[in-house]
């Protein structure tokens, strides 16, 4: 295992990196360069500061997103204050603005929390698009994304978010020449240990994707088949009362599948309806339900994000104790 581009990317794995989202359809990568990085985190402030001016006498890149957007999105860009970018909330703020090519756009499809697709929304920005939730078993596929900068993980492709890998499909050799720079200087590049187990994850996934398509042996399917399970569970209980909502997903045709297939989103974006409950977050906390509240995302506390990706005991006991909320009686 020898890696290559100056000791920091190993070529094999770059090339299965390729070959799976070929097998996937869900992104052109041929056309691109690619980066690892210790997860889309650090490459997403590699990016920032890449598309970012690096001169005093010029004025900060505006950082913002479209509303609600990943938290990690305003802390990581507020905790590491370079000179060159300053965070600035919510990308609806700037869709009239003179200075788009100032503006760099983060856009999350599908969008955490809630599984919407999304696109960019400041003509002329500076856009990033973080595609880690762009997977067969949490969204229909229905094109290849070609955008010119692209981000995916294994974190949440596989679940192997300890491991810390992932990686930037980027069309700009500019831009590339940039974030590879960066990578080189923060860490000297990625751990080769997990550059290794990743190559070893990827061609065993692409070969159940050849052999067992069909079958719950192919991660995209076994994936597709629990979440969509999970989700049609949670959604017919919170249609049981008028105490809760869910953000409405439809069915879809996807081309991985070769069919129309329900909703699997990751995440349900639960919203508490009654006058009283004005802290979604609190109410499901004192069920002893984890959640994070809609505030962090830049949304109203009136919602939540509750989490579908978790153990089969984990969800269980999750549906066991939203039970009571849902069905209890409202107060006057």
């Amino acid at each position: 295992f020898q890696p290559s581009s100056g000791n920091i990317i190993n070529a094999e794995l770059e090339k299965h990196v390729r070959l799976l989202h070929q097998a996937v359809g869900n992104a052109k990568a041929d056309d691109k360069y690619i980066v690892f990085g210790t997860g889309v985190t650090q490459l997403l402030n590699g990016l920032v500061i890449a598309l970012s001016p690096n001169d005093i006498d010029v004025q900060p890149a505006k950082v913002v997103a479209a509303v609600p957007y990943y938290p990690v999105f305003r802390k990581q860009t507020k905790f590491f204050r370079f000179t060159g970018y300053e965070w600035k909330g919510n990308a609806s703020d700037y869709v009239n603005t003179a200075s788009p090519q100032n503006i760099i756009e983060l856009v999350t499809s599908p969008n955490n929390p809630e599984g919407r697709f999304h696109h960019s929304i400041i003509n002329g920005s500076l856009a990033i698009h973080d595609h880690v939730y762009y997977w067969p078993h949490y969204t229909p596929i229905a094109q290849p994304a070609d955008e010119d900068i692209m981000l995916f993980s294994m974190s949440k492709f596989t679940g192997h978010s300890g491991s810390r890998f992932g990686w930037a499909l980027i069309k700009d050799v500019k831009v590339y020449d940039k974030v590879m720079e960066y990578m080189t200087e923060n860490t000297e590049g990625t751990s080769h240990d997990t550059q290794l187990r990743t190559l070893k994850l990827i061609k065993e996934i692409l070969l159940q994707m050849k052999t067992k398509r069909e079958t719950t042996a192919d991660i995209n399917q076994f994936g597709y088949q629990t979440l969509s399970k999970r989700w049609a569970e949670l959604t017919k209980l919170v249609a049981s009362s008028d105490r809760f909502s869910l953000q409405n997903l439809s069915p879809q045709y996807c081309n991985y599948f070769g069919k129309v297939r329900d909703p699997s989103p990751s995440f349900g974006w639960l919203k508490c309806e009654w006058e009283q409950d004005t802290d979604c977050e609190a109410l499901l906390r004192s069920a002893q339900i984890k959640t994070q509240s809609g505030v962090l995302f830049e949304a109203d506390s009136r919602y939540t994000r509750l989490s579908l990706i978790k153990t089969d005991d984990d969800f269980d006991q999750m549906m066991e104790k939203l039970k009571p909320l849902v069905h209890a009686q409202r107060s006057i």
